[in-house]
Parts: structure tokens; sequence; C-alpha cells
């Protein structure tokens, strides 16, 4: 008459977690940022489920080299403030990218995951590397 499904729930002790790697040379930032953003929250696994952090770590070699379209490099400003009067700092892409590239990168991907309490550890997996030297060279799975 009814059959019975079981769902899977995946548990924190069950996560396995890889290591990805990608070379940021000439690709888009925000096309770059959300594909990252997916593997940093695990959506592409068959095991995902939605309050468990199932994501892997995510490893960017090359930042200084990655892409806007169009003419954003000069029109695109980044803005933040210290909170005092007269405290408003603005930067453009071109300015970031030369400045820091990995804070850039990072900011891109953070405003593409989820704005909930996993976001931070999330994060805490994506590693971005400016240059090709490559410091988790031997790294396959997590510890």
């Amino acid at each position: 008459m009814f059959q019975k499904f079981k769902s899977f729930i995946q548990k924190k002790e069950e996560v396995q977690r890889d290591w990805l790697f990608y070379d940021a040379s000439g690709k888009v930032l925000g096309r770059l940022a959300t594909e990252i953003a997916e593997k940093l929250i695990g959506k592409d696994k068959v095991t995902y489920t939605p309050n468990v952090d199932g994501g892997d770590y995510v490893v960017l070699l090359n930042a200084e080299k990655i892409e806007v379209t169009r003419d954003k490099a000069n029109k695109k400003i980044y803005s933040w403030g210290s909170g005092f009067p007269g405290g408003l700092k603005q930067r453009t892409f071109t300015e970031m990218l030369a400045k820091n590239p990995e804070k850039l990168i990072k900011h891109a991907v953070k405003n593409m995951l989820p704005k909930n309490r996993l976001r931070d550890q999330r994060l805490d997996r994506l590693k971005v590397v400016v240059g090709s030297d490559n410091p988790y060279q031997g790294m396959t799975k997590a510890q």
C-alpha cells in the first residue's frame, strides 16, 4: 500500500574530505567563486546534508592572475570603513588585486556562501596561494 522511503542523513563523524586544486589563471572571478563555494558546501556530493559541513578543502593557485569581465577592473569599487567619521576607504578591483589578491578572492567566495553558522568553518577550508608554488602539494586526504 504505502512504501517507506528512508532518507540519508550524513553525520559529521562520517564526513570524507578531499583536497581540490584550482588554477585561477585567466578565470573570471564570479564564476570561479560560485564553483569554489559549491565545493566548500559539499553540494556536488551525493552525501550532501544541509545542516552538516560536508565540503572539501579547496586550494586556489595563481590568485593574482584572476580576471573580471568588461571594464569592471576599473569600475568595481570595494569600500570599508573604520567606524569613525572620515574613515571610509575605497579601492578599485585593480588596486585590490595588486595589493592583496587573497583578500579579494576570499571576499568573493564568502559572499557566495550561505549566511549561516557554517560559513566561517567552510571559508577556513579555502586556501588561496599567490603564485604557482604550492605549499599544499602533498595533500590528498584530510586528517
